[in-house]
C-alpha cells in the first residue's frame, strides 16, 4: 500500500509560514486553498464513480492504522526494503558519497533517515512533510543526538507541486523517497515529481528511492486485503474522517472493503463497497449510493524495475543503480544527475 505520511489537516487549516519554537525549526510553506481543498473533496464524492484522496486517510486513527499495517504479515514493503538497506548499506554509502545536505520527502516520524545520519553524515538535514505533529516529535529528538548536523523541517503538500527553492541549498543534495509511496502517484504525476526533484539536484546530487514491484497478484492483494481486517478498519476509516471534515454522514459500517490488482494499469485499487443503499447529503446534495457501488480511494501502481529506471532517466536522471532482494518483491533505486565515471 505505498502509502506515505503525508496527512491534511482536519480542519484544512493553511497558515501563513512559521517557525515552530523548536530545537529544529519548522517552516510551513503549505499553500493549500482550504475552500479548493473542500471542493475537491465534495466533487470527488459526487461524481461517478465517486473518489476519495488518499491523504485523507491519515487523521490520528488512519496514522495509528497504518502503522498496524507495516507490521503486518501480509505486507511486504516495509520489511523489504529495511532488508535492502541493511544489506546493501555500505554500497548505497559509496554511490552517494557523504557530506551532503539529506532531504527527506515524506519524513513523517524521520526513523527511515535517522537509520541514515550517521553513515551518510550530512551537512543539512531537511524533513519534509505535510504532518506537523510528527516533525514537531522526530526533529527535537535528531537534533538532540546529531548537534553537528543543521536539522531542519519544512511543511508542504508535495503531492501539489515541489517547490523548495527557498529550502534547499546550492551544492551537492540527496533526496531520499522510501517506502513505495511513488507509486500513489499517477505514473505522469510520478514523471513530473521526478522532474521536480531533478531540478532541485546539483550536478553532485542524486534521489534514493524505493518502488514496488510486480509480482503474483494474489501476493498483491493480500498485501493490501490483510486477513486480520486491518487495511479494512484503515479504509474505512477515511468515511469517519470525511463525516467530521464536511458534516456528512456516511455510515462506515455500511461499506466492504475491496483490494483488486487491475493487470492492466499495473496498479492495486483500494475501493469501499456500499453494501446496501444508503443517502448521504454532501454540500446540501442527496448523493445515493447504491448497493455494489463502489468510492475509489487509493491506487498503488507497481513497476518493474527496467521500467522505473527509463522513468528516472525520462526526468533527467544520468545513472541510476537498484538493489533488490533476493526474491525480487522490491527494488531500491539510486538515480544521479551526473553520468557515471
Amino acid at each position: 500500500m505505498q502509502r506515505s505520511t503525508l496527512r491534511i489537516d482536519p480542519r484544512f487549516r493553511t497558515p501563513a509560514p512559521r517557525a515552530f519554537d523548536l530545537d529544529a525549526d519548522v517552516v510551513d510553506r503549505r499553500l493549500t486553498d482550504p475552500a479548493a481543498e473542500r471542493r475537491a473533496l465534495v466533487t470527488g464524492l459526487l461524481a461517478t464513480p465517486a473518489t476519495i484522496a488518499p491523504k485523507y486517510f491519515y487523521d490520528a486513527i488512519g496514522c495509528a492504522l497504518f502503522c498496524k499495517i507495516c507490521n503486518l504479515p501480509e505486507y511486504y514493503p516495509t520489511r523489504t526494503e529495511a532488508r535492502i538497506f541493511d544489506r546493501e548499506r555500505e554500497a548505497i554509502v559509496a554511490a552517494i558519497g557523504t557530506g551532503k545536505q539529506l532531504i527527506d520527502l515524506g519524513a513523517g516520524d524521520c526513523a527511515k533517515a535517522a537509520m541514515w545520519l550517521p553513515w551518510l553524515q550530512p551537512s543539512t538535514y531537511v524533513a519534509v512533510d505535510i504532518a506537523v505533529d510528527a516533525l514537531e516529535q522526530a526533529l527535537p529528538k535528531l537534533a538532540l543526538a546529531y548537534p553537528e548536523i543543521d536539522i531542519r523541517g519544512v511543511l508542504v503538500d508535495f503531492t501539489r507541486g515541489l517547490d523548495l527553492d527557498l529550502d534547499v541549498a546550492d551544492g551537492p543534495t540527496t533526496f531520499f523517497y522510501p517506502g513505495s509511496s511513488i507509486g500513489n502517484f499517477t505514473p505522469a504525476d510520478a514523471l513530473e515529481f521526478l522532474n521536480g526533484i531533478t531540478r532541485h539536484c546539483a550536478a553532485d546530487g542524486g534521489l534514493l528511492i524505493g518502488v514496488d514491484t510486480k509480482k503474483d497478484p494474489a501476493r498483491l492483494r493480500a498485501a493490501y486485503d490483510d486477513a486480520a481486517g486491518v487495511t479494512a478498519a484503515f479504509n474505512r476509516n477515511v468515511l469517519v474522517h470525511v463525516n467530521r471534515l464536511l458534516g456528512t454522514r456516511f455510515r462506515p459500517d455500511g461499506f466492504k472493503h475491496v483490494a483488486l490488482y487491475n493487470e492492466a494499469l499495473s496498479r492495486v485499487e483500494m475501493h469501499l463497497e456500499a453494501i446496501d443503499a444508503q443517502t448521504v447529503t454532501i454540500d446540501g446534495i442527496g448523493r445515493i449510493f447504491r448497493a455494489g457501488e463502489r468510492i475509489h480511494t487509493e491506487s498503488s501502481y507497481k513497476y518493474a524495475p527496467a521500467e522505473f529506471v527509463a522513468m528516472l532517466q525520462r526526468a533527467g536522471f544520468a545513472n541510476v543503480r537498484v538493489w533488490q532482494d533476493d526474491a525480487r518483491d522490491f527494488a531500491v533505486c539510486y538515480a544521479t544527475t551526473h553520468s557515471a565515471g
